[in-house]
């Protein structure tokens, strides 16, 4: 095991709940006094945190990241990446289903807590980065290298699997939540396997990277007014679902 996993492990759940919740309270009070959006840097707040509490520990960290594809493929990631951007889609059909034959569930939309994004702010190429670059490396950092390392010492792991990741779909909004537990169960499970936070965060990037670009592909906005579109996703999304589900459980047995 490397020197900056090992230290990641030791950093106590306490220490960076108290920073967390203090971080954000500060920024949420400063942003709505001032009007300006500040809460959406938290994220750089946080990677500046982990910078200090690793440090002497990131040349261990440059050797993970060369050694990313030493204990799983690159095949393997893309396809775990490729089914949970399809279900993902498929939950929000759902989502959107749900809200329109029940109205009286709109109130879920707002469920949530305030986004802590940098891409729901920062517009162009800069939000793109923040979207695709800085949110993966701190969510990782948070949810796989801290609440994961540190939950598995008082719950059994698969616990502390889903307990991390319902807390990781916590950050998300009411069509996204269950896509972003069911990925973040897929993430932790990644992590788990081979020991380093770098697989997990290369995952998490391109994620986020192959949902940006047919975000920004679909320019008309086909795939939630296409019926034709809607209906390819579907069909893929039920498939992702399944072979998800098989092999979530296939892993967690493992564990």
């Amino acid at each position: 095991m490397s020197s900056f996993n090992n230290a990641l492990k030791n950093i106590t759940l306490k220490n960076l709940a108290v920073f967390i919740v203090v971080t954000y309270a500060v920024l949420y009070v400063f942003a709505n006094f001032t009007g300006r959006a500040t809460t959406n840097w938290f994220y750089v707040i946080v990677i500046g945190y982990f910078m200090v509490m690793l440090r002497g520990h990131w040349k261990s960290f440059r050797i993970e990241a060369k050694n990313v594809f030493s204990k799983i493929e690159l095949r393997y990631i893309l396809l775990i990446v490729f089914l949970n951007i399809f279900f993902s889609y498929g939950m929000l059909y759902l989502s959107g289903a749900l809200i329109n034959s029940f109205p009286f569930l709109d109130f879920l939309v707002a469920f949530g807590i305030p986004s802590m994004s940098l891409g729901s702010f920062l517009p162009g190429i800069v939000g793109f980065v923040a979207t695709v670059i800085v949110s993966p490396i701190s969510e990782e950092l948070i949810f796989r290298g801290v609440f994961l390392n540190r939950l598995k010492l008082f719950v059994p792991t698969v616990f502390a699997i889903f307990i991390s990741s319902l807390l990781f779909g916590a950050l998300h909004g009411f069509g996204s939540m269950i896509s972003a537990v069911v990925f973040a169960v897929c993430m932790a499970i990644l992590y788990l396997k081979t020991e380093n936070i770098c697989v997990p965060m290369l995952a998490h990037f391109l994620n986020n990277l192959f949902a940006e670009i047919i975000r920004l592909a679909d320019v008309n906005n086909a795939i939630f007014t296409n019926e034709l579109v809607i209906g390819i996703f579907s069909i893929l999304a039920i498939i992702s679902a399944i072979l998800l589900i098989a092999s979530i459980v296939r892993e967690l047995n493992k564990i």
